[in-house]
C-alpha cells in the first residue's frame, strides 16, 4: 500500500506540535517533525482534501501551506530504516530494530515499526514508557488502546503484567503488533482489531492510551467503566496547553492525578480511578 506524505510548512514549533495533535482526526498516523515543517503520512485512499482544508480552517491554521508526494511501501521502509536509531529510555528500556546490535538494558524491546506508530522516539511514547516504569504492573491486567507497534503492550509483559490486550483500529498496525510480539518472545498479549473498547467485556487494572487529546476527551468517560476501582489510566498524546481540559474531565469522572510528565511541549498523565 502506498502512503501519501503531506508536508505542512511552518517555522513555529508550537504550530508543528498543534498539527501533530490534530491531524490524526482525519486519518494521519505517522509524523516526522523537521525545522520548517511537519511531515504527516496517511494511507493513499484514506484522505479527502476537503477534510484537511476544513480541519485547518476550523483551527485557525488555513494560512499554513502544504505539498504532497507519494511514498511507496518500499521507500517507506527504507526511510525509517535509515532514520530509526537505537535508544534507551528511563535508563532501563532499550528499543532497537531487528537489524541493530543488541543494546544492554534491563528491558530490551525489538521493534520493526513499518507503518505503525510507536518506536519511543516521539516524546509521547517516551513519556508513556517513563510512566510505565513508575507504575506497578506486576500481576496486573492491562489494556493498551491504540497499540500501534505494540511497544507498550510488549513492555507491559516484560514489566510483569499477567494479561495484556492490545487494541488498534488499523489492520496493518494489528499485523505489525503481532509480528513484534513474536519477535520479542512474549506470550501474554491478545491483539484485537477494533476502534472502541466495546469489543471487550472484562475490566483491567491499568489502561494505556497514547492517542490524542480529542480521542481521549471523547472516550475517557466510557474507558473509566473498564477500569477496576483503584486502577490506573495512563494517557499521552496531549499538548501541554490541553492539560487542564483533560485533568478537569478526569477529575469530574472521579479520577485523581497520580503523576504528570512533560517533554517537548507534550504531557502524559497517570490517573487513579
Amino acid at each position: 500500500m502506498d502512503y501519501i506524505q503531506y508536508e505542512f510548512f511552518t517555522r513555529e514549533e508550537a504550530l508543528r506540535d498543534f498539527l501533530i495533535a490534530l491531524l490524526p482526526e482525519v486519518g494521519f498516523d505517522g509524523f516526522e517533525e523537521v525545522p520548517d515543517a511537519v511531515r504527516a503520512f496517511i494511507p493513499g485512499p484514506a484522505v479527502r482534501q476537503e477534510d484537511i482544508l476544513e480541519l485547518l480552517q476550523q483551527n485557525g491554521l488555513d494560512h499554513i501551506s502544504y505539498q504532497t508526494s507519494v511514498i511507496t511501501q518500499q521507500n517507506w521502509n527504507e526511510q525509517w530504516e535509515k532514520s530509526f536509531q537505537p535508544l534507551t529510555i528511563g535508563g532501563s528500556v532499550s528499543i532497537r530494530a531487528p537489524f541493530h546490535e543488541p543494546q544492554p538494558a534491563a528491558y530490551e524491546l525489538i521493534i520493526e515499526p513499518k507503518m505503525s506508530f510507536g518506536t519511543g522516539h516521539h516524546a509521547t511514547t517516551a513519556l508513556m514508557i517513563e510512566q510505565m516504569l513508575d507504575t506497578d504492573l506486576q500481576g496486573k491486567d492491562v489494556v493498551d488502546f491504540g497499540s500501534g507497534t505494540g511497544v507498550l503492550a510488549i513492555l507491559a509483559e516484560k514489566l510483569g503484567a499477567r494479561h495484556i490486550v492490545a487494541i488498534d483500529n488499523e489492520e496493518w498496525a494489528v499485523a505489525n503488533c503481532r509480528e513484534n510480539i513474536e519477535r520479542n518472545n512474549v506470550s501474554r498479549i491478545k491483539v484485537i482489531h477494533a476502534d472502541t473498547m466495546s469489543v471487550v467485556s472484562e475490566q483491567y487494572d491499568v489502561m494505556l492510551a497514547n492517542i490524542n487529546r480529542n480521542v481521549i476527551m471523547k472516550n475517557l468517560g466510557s474507558w473509566r467503566t473498564f477500569i477496576r476501582p483503584g486502577g490506573v489510566i495512563v494517557v499521552s498524546g496531549i499538548l501541554v496547553t490541553d492539560t487542564k481540559d483533560v485533568t478537569d474531565l478526569a477529575t469530574g469522572l472521579g479520577c485523581s492525578v497520580i503523576r504528570q510528565l512533560t517533554r517537548d511541549g507534550w504531557v502524559s498523565i497517570s490517573f487513579q480511578a
